[in-house]
């Protein structure tokens, strides 16, 4: 018998409660799908894999555009903190993004945002860089905010296309059309590693972290993180940037979840935020 340990939060505004719940297998709450609200939780266990988890999770309705919307926010040229890239647009709520260059700063894949490319993958000789194996997934955010996780096209392709409103090349794919994707063999990942996700269910967008390198997070490996994915009933999921990167800030808490690095959050690139709807004047 497992024993899971949820604290839920209805939405940005409603207190919260903590449920401990035992169970041969985690199912995701009915509940957390809201129709009107984002929702947010943190699950804490001992026996999720046989080790420590600390998993937090932002559910964003599907039918979210009609209040809130998607973006992916660039941190220019230095690297800024999850939590001073959401605040700059008050957002509601965001986590880390992709792969960046933690020396000089700047994505080292495929970013596009608002029709301009913030920088195009860079090749795997460079420091930083990362293996075409591992970068084949892709976050396209619409022009009307829908979200779209893919396998990865050639970044030509986006270049040329006036559909997407950002794209953000980041990996490995992990979930594809509610199937598990084939992982590439290197140590990346089978070792357990705090991570940051984005994936998509039938009823909601989630924005998930995973804790880890403490006595209290063990963190997942990849293929861990596929089969917890599929006990949320995941459609669509890709991986972003971990380790020292994973952060989930949200308003009017803050840092949400466990950042690994002496829980000071690591500056980044980008990340991606929920924020309310922008009218279009």
């Amino acid at each position: 018998m497992k024993k899971f340990l949820i604290t839920i939060y209805f939405s940005l505004l409603i207190p919260t409660f903590t449920v401990l719940c035992q169970s041969k297998n985690f199912i995701f709450p009915d509940f957390i799908n809201s129709k009107d609200s984002i929702s947010y939780f943190q699950l804490k266990t001992d026996s999720l894999f046989i080790s420590n988890q600390i998993i937090s999770i932002i559910s964003i309705p599907i039918g979210y555009k009609e209040k809130y919307q998607l973006d992916i926010l660039n941190s220019g040229k230095t690297l800024v903190r999850t939590s001073s890239l959401a605040q700059r647009c008050n957002a509601l709520a965001a986590i880390n993004g992709g792969f960046f260059n933690i020396d000089s700063g700047g994505s080292v894949t495929y970013f596009e945002l608002n029709d301009s490319i913030i920088s195009r993958t860079k090749p795997q000789k460079l420091k930083w860089s990362k293996p075409d194996s591992l970068m084949n997934g892709a976050i396209v955010i619409t022009k009307t905010h829908e979200l779209i996780i893919e396998i990865a096209k050639n970044g030509e392709l986006y270049e040329k296309s006036i559909f997407e409103k950002a794209v953000l090349i980041t990996g490995p794919l992990l979930i594809n059309k509610s199937k598990k994707a084939t992982l590439p063999k290197m140590t990346f990942v089978s070792a357990r590693h705090p991570r940051t996700i984005i994936a998509t269910t039938k009823k909601s967008i989630l924005l998930i972290t995973v804790d880890g390198r403490t006595n209290e997070a063990s963190g997942m490996n990849l293929y861990e993180v596929q089969e917890f994915l599929l006990m949320l009933d995941v459609v669509d999921a890709v991986n972003l940037d971990g380790g020292g990167s994973t952060t989930m800030w949200i308003n009017g808490i803050g840092v949400f979840n466990y950042p690994s690095g002496n829980l000071i959050e690591r500056p980044i690139a980008n990340a991606i935020v929920i924020q309310k709807k922008i009218e279009q004047k």
